[in-house]
């Protein structure tokens, strides 16, 4: 996979803050994808670039029949397009849209940055000919959408997630299981979550997909006080689901905090490890070309 800072220091402008300040979500999505795709093709990995495009280089014995000749007049190189029904993939999302996620410290809470990346991810996966499915889930299923990737469904999908309400508390095992079970094709399963639950409960859960024969990716969703836990002065906090509160000082508090948090976030990286599912930590101040590099090396494995 490319370094991750050669690509932060390409997509400035995929800064989620800055993407903000766009509103139409259908945009964002394609600022997202359309910006990162070129930067793909500036890049030395070209490999990535003629798999999204659906190309590879010709090869001796190939049908020439197949040679993209508008290719070949910019590009002065032989190409072969590859026709959609062999690169064609069922994607889920899988979006957590419990009250934990409604968290915010900076310029975008955890859900907006979760929806900015769902939909990144759906108009990425329609540009490569994949059916796209989403799921809203909290304690239970919320929304879904079966994978499809007939023209307007795009549009089905952006209405989910621009009307998405955080305020449920959060289950993992009982809604997935139940949404496992429906699965009758292999695919890609994106879950993107805050995993504000017992390892538990979340591993037991993508166990579900993993024996069905799903390839999995883990989109880890923080705030980055959740992760360094920088408060200057005691605050009461409360929590966003069970609504219990406790007053907190962070010179007291942060050390413990952070071990547990390191704790919980290494269990499931290792359990993510032992199951083949791509596992990625972000906070949502990081630019979302970082998580679609990770989705793209995932999959490139499956095809």
């Amino acid at each position: 996979m490319p370094s991750t800072q050669t690509s932060t220091s390409k997509f400035r402008f995929l800064d989620p803050a800055v993407l903000s300040k766009i509103g139409s979500l259908e945009l964002i999505a394609r600022t997202v994808v359309e910006g990162f795709v070129s930067g793909l093709h500036q890049s030395p990995y070209l490999g990535f670039s003629v798999d999204f495009a659906e190309y590879r280089q010709y090869m001796p014995g190939d049908d020439i029949r197949r040679i993209d000749w508008k290719v070949y007049g910019r590009s002065d190189r032989y190409y072969m397009k590859e026709y959609e029904g062999e690169t064609n993939t069922n994607v889920y999302l899988l979006l957590d849209i419990s009250a934990s996620m409604g968290y915010k410290s900076g310029a975008l809470s955890k859900i907006e940055y979760a929806s900015y990346l769902a939909a990144s991810l759906a108009y990425f996966a329609q540009q490569q000919k994949d059916n796209v499915g989403l799921v809203t889930f909290d304690e239970n299923l919320v929304d879904k959408l079966p994978a499809r990737g007939r023209l307007g469904h795009m549009s089905s999908i952006l209405h989910i997630l621009d009307k998405v309400n955080p305020t449920s508390s959060t289950e993992f095992h009982r809604p997935l299981r139940a949404l496992a079970e429906t699965f009758h094709r292999r695919g890609i399963v994106v879950l993107i979550s805050d995993l504000y639950a017992p390892a538990d409960d979340i591993v037991r859960s993508l166990r579900q997909f993993r024996y069905r024969g799903n390839d999995m990716v883990v989109f880890h969703v923080l705030d980055q006080q959740e992760k360094e836990f920088q408060f200057p002065k005691a605050f009461r906090l409360e929590d966003m689901e069970t609504k219990r509160e406790v007053l907190m000082v962070p010179e007291e508090a942060r050390g413990d905090y952070l071990n547990q948090l390191n704790r919980h976030i290494e269990v499931i990286k290792q359990e993510c490890g032992g199951l083949g599912i791509d596992y990625l930590l972000l906070d949502t101040s990081r630019p979302l070309d970082y998580a679609l590099y990770s989705y793209l090396a995932t999959r490139r494995k499956s095809m």
